[in-house]
């Protein structure tokens, strides 16, 4: 996304404000720190732009400022559009920005599992990236960025490293891409869980190798704006802490300041902080009481540590033992959502290995369904045909997926995408090895049960119900639950295949009235 970068001025801060961008100059705005500018500037070079790269780019800019400026409401849709830009165009690099973006949109909107869905993708493509320029190492710092919030610091090194490897070999400026952030949440979540030596050496270590790095190239007025004010708290933090060399010479030496949320977080965090080494513990639990933090910024555990220290500092003991108690109570709930998340992605396994064993049994690409893997409309008339032929005794279903609408409203086209790809494994997982299911289109799909009574098929209707209601949608998009109605009707040999199609249809609706009635 091209975090905000502080500096002498540049053109884009003589432009007017009707001036025509390119993505070059969109990537400068924001680090120049006028996030805000970025999405009407995006929004000019998407509507004008002939060039299928720059318009999938600045795409990419309008989302990643988006995500800097909280407005994180409008983000689902731009996801969507800057997919289908990318279609046009997969650029490697882009492509492992759009995920790592991505990443960012779902876990804002709760969903860890889309998250990590995308984190992981964009990691993969972009270790495919040939032409190492500063996209690619954008994207893998974004991607750094990106672990980084959600809890996973190893990955967020790990991805940090390649960005900047890629930045010092290709000549671009590296002081661009040093995520101190970084850093700092990695070190903050050991003290979180009890390690506060870790917690010490992590952050003096951060401190030194940053200020070394930082003392060819102006100090820290070379420092992005948006990272400055983790270095003045991983300074504050230490001094809390009672670290010997507290008065570390962390001060702002020119650069400029940026306000946005995590900016002015910090700041009153580094307030709590200086107040507690001090010993004016009071005033830190007045700050403490009146500040508000996104759980992304330092993990949703660092309040509650903060309080801790300030009861230690306070000499009350009782107190600081209740607020670490809270601190690691709130910690170790993201390892059990991380634990639950693995747990559901092995599941989620084992169902793609029975669809793709199901799917294997069917005929080539020209019969099935790009999205789900699913037989398509066509295999499913030719099975309906077969059937017909030889006078067999079956039930088809129709299964229309309820209110799927506000999924794609809520949280984009992906989104939808990836609903309908777990209904089909679920759907797959209950039916029996004859049956035959297909997706119709959009969120319908179509069950066929060979030699199968009215009486079986509605016991089946059932489970498959139940499978699609027992997912977790939470997960992958929360707010936002699943669930499936079904309508049947028999085929036989005298049976008009349209009219069992309306029957079954019209059985369904019923089911979906009968269900919004009863509140189901």
């Amino acid at each position: 996304m091209g975090s905000p970068h502080p500096g002498p001025p540049r053109q884009t801060d003589r432009l007017p404000s009707d001036a025509a961008l390119d993505t070059d100059q969109l990537r400068q705005l924001i680090r120049d720190g006028r996030v805000s500018d970025v999405p009407r500037h995006a929004g000019r070079v998407i509507d004008t732009s002939a060039d299928p790269y720059e318009v999938a780019r600045a795409h990419l800019m309008k989302l990643g400022a988006l995500i800097i400026l909280g407005r994180t409401g409008e983000c689902p849709a731009v996801v969507d559009r800057a997919n289908a830009a990318l279609q046009r165009q997969p650029d490697p690099a882009l492509l492992g920005e759009f995920h790592a973006l991505a990443g960012f949109v779902a876990h804002i909107e709760g969903s860890l599992d889309r998250c990590v869905m995308h984190l992981v993708s964009a990691g993969r493509v972009l270790q495919t990236v040939e032409r190492l320029d500063i996209t690619a190492a954008d994207a893998w710092c974004d991607l750094a960025i990106a672990y980084s919030w959600v809890g996973f610091h190893e990955q967020a090194t790990d991805a940090a490293r390649r960005g900047l490897r890629i930045a010092e070999d290709s000549g671009l400026s590296v002081i661009e891409h040093i995520s101190t952030e970084i850093g700092v949440r990695s070190a903050v979540s050991y003290d979180h869980r009890g390690d506060s030596e870790r917690c010490r050496a992590e952050l003096a270590d951060l401190l030194h190798d940053t200020s070394r790095v930082l003392a060819n190239l102006g100090g820290l007025a070379a420092l992005r704006p948006d990272q400055l004010p983790y270095m003045e708290y991983a300074a504050a933090r230490l001094a809390a802490m009672g670290h010997a060399d507290a008065a570390l010479p962390v001060t702002r030496s020119g650069g400029r300041s940026i306000r946005i949320p995590d900016a002015m977080e910090l700041s009153e965090l580094s307030a709590v902080c200086r107040a507690i080494a001090e010993r004016r513990t009071d005033e830190a639990l007045r700050r403490l009481d009146r500040v508000t933090v996104d759980p992304r910024t330092l993990g949703a555990a660092e309040v509650h540590r903060l309080r801790a220290l300030a009861h230690a500092a306070a000499s009350d003991h009782v107190a600081a033992d209740a607020a670490d108690r809270a601190a690691f109570r709130v910690a170790s709930a993201d390892l059990e959502r991380v634990r639950a998340l693995f747990v559901d992605g092995i599941a989620v396994r084992i169902d793609h290995e029975e669809l793709r064993r199901t799917v294997g049994r069917y005929a080539g690409e020209a019969l099935s369904d790009p999205l789900t893997g699913l037989p398509n409309r066509r295999h499913l008339e030719q099975r309906v045909e077969a059937i017909s032929r030889t006078r067999e005794q079956a039930v088809l279903g129709i299964i229309d997926l309820d209110d799927f609408k506000a999924v794609n409203t809520v949280h984009g086209h992906l989104t939808g995408d990836l609903v309908l790809q777990r209904v089909a494994g679920a759907l797959i997982r209950v039916l029996r090895r004859r049956d035959f299911l297909a997706r119709y289109g959009g969120d319908e799909f179509v069950v066929i049960l060979p030699s199968a009574t009215r009486a079986e098929a509605e016991i089946i209707g059932a489970r498959l119900a139940d499978a699609v209601r027992g997912e977790d949608w939470e997960s992958l998009a929360p707010g936002t639950p699943v669930s499936a109605s079904i309508g049947w009707a028999e085929l036989h040999e005298s049976t008009d295949l349209i009219d069992a199609f309306r029957k079954a249809d019209r059985e369904m609706f019923g089911a979906k009235k009968s269900a919004k009635i009863s509140g189901g």
